[in-house]
């Protein structure tokens, strides 16, 4: 959720997480990068409740994206979800519609916000419907209307 703070308008509109969620393509080589990324940034890589075990090599890859395995960085005061899933998309269809945005120069491609919206409501999990009951005038007004609706 925290890529929808992108797509505000103004820094009143702030939506808080306490992650950040990196929606991966289902492909083992990529799915390597990013560990091999995070951990030369110092972040802690866990699936599930267990730290992600040595070797980090291309026939663990293939086992974590052929079951859609969530892989947590955790870092000092940072938790990235490097996930393979989105409730409602396929990594294609996501990556298609995508935004970018600028950041100190770096781009960041971020899911369109209707997208976003819309994950969260397929997801159906109580956080997202609590989340998204709690933002909605925001949502809506960001959204132009659209809130709710797969666009």
């Amino acid at each position: 959720m925290w890529g929808a703070n992108y797509h505000a308008h103004s820094a009143g509109v702030i939506f808080t997480t306490e992650d950040r969620d990196l929606f991966l393509p289902a492909d083992a080589d990529n799915e390597l990068r990013a560990w091999n990324a995070c951990r030369r940034e110092g972040f802690e890589l866990w699936s599930g409740q267990e730290p992600l075990r040595e070797p980090l090599d291309a026939f663990l890859a293939e086992k974590v994206v052929s079951n859609r395995a969530l892989v947590r960085a955790q870092g000092h005061d940072l938790l990235i979800d490097l996930t393979l899933v989105m409730s409602g998309f396929e990594f294609e269809e996501v990556w298609a519609k995508r935004r970018v945005f600028t950041v100190q120069g770096v781009d960041v491609p971020v899911a369109s916000l209707s997208d976003i919206v819309a994950s969260k409501a397929a997801a159906g999990r109580p956080k997202d419907q609590l989340f998204l009951a709690t933002h909605e005038d925001a949502l809506r007004q960001l959204l132009g209307g659209r809130f709710g609706r797969k666009t």
